[in-house]
């Protein structure tokens, strides 16, 4: 097959905003096994916003992005239902910035030949494609926001805040996250930022300039989100599969502890996940589990056992039309690092 027949079907974007799931959630609440656990989560999230002094984090890691979640993320940001996020470099990088610079991933099929799509230039994600000449487009991008700025360590949260700056005059696509973080001032984490297109462009400019250059400083992410849980009378987690993000978001009590300070742990969290617990990982670790690390209260958790494509858009939308978030505090976490933006107004 040519190229362009295999790239031909775009990924659509589920709008949460264009129904309302709350009667089939309200139904489900009646239900058993992952039904109940979904409504369940779903109240849980809604208590995270009728909670005045709760800080709500989003936890993404997986390709949910790139699958079609990616403006339920979008939206949670421009509706204040979050106010901090955790994800993985590829779900920033890859995915939302990467279609903000005009690009799409592509409808496909595992039932491909992947020697096949290594020669035509497509990746592969499960079931859906991505133009690689594309994604090095998105490389370079980042490569040239890395030169353009002054020569010294960034966390990612600062990097990924310039990418928003890049994409107000340069973006193809108003519907990004990165882009509607920035204008929010919610902060974008990305512990591993370099597991991404982030790593391919900033080792070329390391490469180019290599006596004084850009590097990302995860320790100081580490410290500035735990900044935020110290400021946090109160914090829930929505989580979107595990990892690194899922971990470093609840590791910010015991970092409090370790720095001297008594915070409450995390009151509030929902996992989204269908990681095994058998095998101890930290990916499938349970909540509960993670009660006895000092991280998360269980009187509010909720593990939902599902693919996340499948759930996700049931328990947003049904948040989304609860409305509870046109009442909720605007909190700007990023402006608390930026002395020029904590001085604004609004």
């Amino acid at each position: 097959m040519h190229k362009q027949e295999l790239l031909r079907d775009p990924i659509e974007h589920v709008d949460i905003k264009a129904f309302d799931s709350t009667p089939i959630v309200d139904s489900m609440r009646r239900m058993s096994f992952t039904a109940r656990d979904t409504a369940r989560a779903a109240d849980l999230f809604n208590l995270m916003l009728q909670d005045k002094d709760c800080t709500i984090i989003l936890c993404i890691a997986g390709s949910t992005s790139a699958a079609g979640c990616m403006q339920i993320y979008i939206d949670m940001v421009r509706h204040n239902m979050v106010d901090a996020i955790v994800a993985t470099g590829a779900t920033i990088v890859d995915m939302d910035f990467f279609e903000a610079l005009g690009f799409r991933h592509y409808r496909g099929t595992p039932a491909v030949d992947d020697k096949q799509l290594r020669e035509l230039y497509i990746d592969r994600i499960y079931d859906t494609f991505i133009d690689e000449e594309q994604l090095q487009v998105c490389d370079n991008t980042i490569q040239a926001i890395a030169d353009g700025l002054e020569r010294r360590p960034y966390s990612s949260r600062e990097f990924v805040r310039e990418m928003g700056r890049h994409l107000m005059t340069h973006g193809k696509k108003k519907d990004s996250l990165v882009r509607a973080a920035y204008e929010r001032d919610v902060p974008i984490f990305c512990p591993a930022f370099s597991d991404s297109s982030a790593g391919f462009g900033l080792v070329k400019h390391q490469v180019q300039n290599p006596d004084r250059h850009v590097s990302i400083d995860s320790v100081k992410d580490f410290r500035e989100l735990t900044e935020i849980k110290l400021r946090s009378p109160s914090s829930g987690l929505f989580m979107v599969g595990g990892g690194v993000p899922k971990n470093f978001a609840q590791d910010t009590v015991v970092c409090a502890e370790v720095l001297g300070h008594e915070v409450d742990v995390h009151k509030y969290a929902v996992q989204i996940t269908v990681a095994d617990v058998r095998d101890g990982a930290c990916s499938s670790s349970t909540l509960k589990e993670a009660a006895s690390w000092g991280k998360v209260d269980t009187a509010y958790e909720q593990m939902v056992f599902a693919e996340a494509t499948s759930v996700l858009p049931l328990i947003a939308s049904y948040v989304y039309h609860k409305r509870l978030w046109e009442s909720r505090p605007h909190r700007r976490w990023s402006r608390i690092y930026e002395p020029v933006l904590a001085g604004e107004s609004g």
